[in-house]
């Protein structure tokens, strides 16, 4: 049937693919990088947590996008614009410039369907996702791994050859590491 990248605006769909796995849980569902302090994030456990993002998907735009291998949700990609999130106050992920640019900063895919190649549909889904709503350009801020093997929790921001295959530039170092690797910044003009 195909893959397919939709919005994220399917509360079920988006729980099915990052949901917590306990009830009790404050982590996941990908709300780290939203305009949330750190203390609410930490504070936020079911289910307060799930009403969250449950608002966040009947908003416009939605908080991301969802890869479907027919009806059932395989694959998630967040993606906003960089203003209402996190990093636009990061100090270790620098802006490279002024432009209102949108970001996309984690990826998941669902046991039983990875190194299916859903991470490129899903950044690939994510461009377009920020180009619809007029968004001038997109970074993401992936590790720089070159080549050598990213565990698998520290995985979720994506590889610089991922973004590199869908056409992104590296337009700057950061000074983020994740699992002993360094971040950069990977954006792509959208103009």
């Amino acid at each position: 049937m195909g893959i397919e990248v939709r919005p994220a605006d399917v509360f079920d769909d988006v729980a099915a693919v990052i949901g917590p796995k306990k009830p009790t849980s404050n982590v996941c569902f990908c709300l780290s990088y939203r305009l949330l302090s750190s203390k609410e994030n930490v504070s936020l456990k079911e289910p307060a947590r799930s009403a969250r993002v449950r608002e966040l998907c009947a908003q416009d735009p939605p908080p991301g996008v969802l890869a479907y291998d027919g009806d059932e949700p395989v694959g998630w990609a967040a993606v906003h614009p960089r203003a209402d999130t996190s990093f636009a106050k990061n100090r270790r992920i620098p802006h490279v410039d002024e432009l209102d640019v949108w970001s996309v900063w984690c990826f998941r895919v669902r046991p039983g369907h990875r190194k299916q190649g859903l991470v490129h549909h899903l950044l690939t889904g994510a461009v377009e996702f920020a180009r619809e709503r007029g968004a001038p350009a997109i970074e993401g801020y992936p590790v720089d791994n070159r080549g050598e093997k990213v565990d698998l929790t520290m995985a979720y921001v994506g590889t610089r050859a991922v973004f590199e295959a869908a056409g992104f530039e590296k337009a700057a170092d950061t000074q983020s590491v994740l699992s002993g690797h360094p971040r950069v910044i990977m954006r792509l003009d959208l103009s």
